[in-house]
């Protein structure tokens, strides 16, 4: 993603500049409570083929997503305020805070060892079907990627941030770099395979995008 500002108050370190995401944070967030989720509502019938803004999105073949990382909503007891999203890096799970003791669940893929974090942020904006800039260090170490990092890479099925992007900004209303995306390949949710990033089966990110509202209200925690 395209350096912005330094990050500094969400404790993510002085190897953000340099690795173009960021380590783990040197303080974790206050952890929300919640109870073991059970399963309300499944969607498995919403991975089909998806027509969005002149794109078509290929179905999933969600039979080879672990049961898990679909997309349902589930009981979860938590102190947070309707429209908190907690993203719980090593259950590999997003949550929506819906209220009334239950979340909207989404199956993620998380940054890789050497790439995670920890933290408290908001989405400061969103995009559809956005351009992808690689920062420059990610080019050092991925030589086929030099060319997007001026001009980008432009929205399309094979971009790495899919079809929809949220932009998370620390209280400072700084850049924080990390994005909640979408990702052309499904078969890493589930997995710690990006460079920090949480990312999101394409139909689950549409659906999620729906609900948040920009701003200091939708409160991001994400949990190591």
């Amino acid at each position: 993603m395209r350096i912005r500002n330094a990050m500094t108050a969400l404790g993510l370190v002085a190897m953000l500049a340099s690795a173009g995401y960021a380590t783990t944070a040197a303080a974790a967030p206050t952890a929300t409570a919640k109870s073991a989720a059970e399963t309300i509502k499944t969607f498995d019938g919403d991975y089909g083929i998806t027509s969005d803004n002149g794109f078509q999105l290929p179905a999933i073949p969600i039979q080879k997503v672990k049961p898990q990382f679909r997309r349902q909503i589930v009981s979860y007891k938590s102190d947070e305020a309707e429209g908190t999203i907690i993203v719980n890096t090593r259950e590999r799970h997003l949550y929506y805070i819906l209220g009334n003791g239950e979340a909207m669940r989404y199956g993620i893929g998380v940054g890789k060892q050497g790439f995670s974090w920890s933290g408290t942020a908001y989405v400061a904006w969103k995009q559809e079907w956005p351009s992808w800039h690689p920062p420059k260090e990610m080019a050092v170490r991925r030589p086929e990627i030099a060319k997007y990092v001026d001009g980008g890479m432009n929205p399309g099925l094979s971009n790495p941030l899919g079809a929809r992007a949220m932009y998370l900004y620390n209280e400072k209303g700084q850049d924080t770099l990390f994005r909640l995306h979408g990702t052309p390949e499904w078969a890493s949710i589930g997995t710690a395979a990006s460079s920090g990033c949480i990312r999101l089966i394409n139909q689950d990110v549409i659906d999620l995008y729906s609900r948040v509202l920009p701003g200091h209200s939708t409160k991001v925690i994400v949990i190591q």
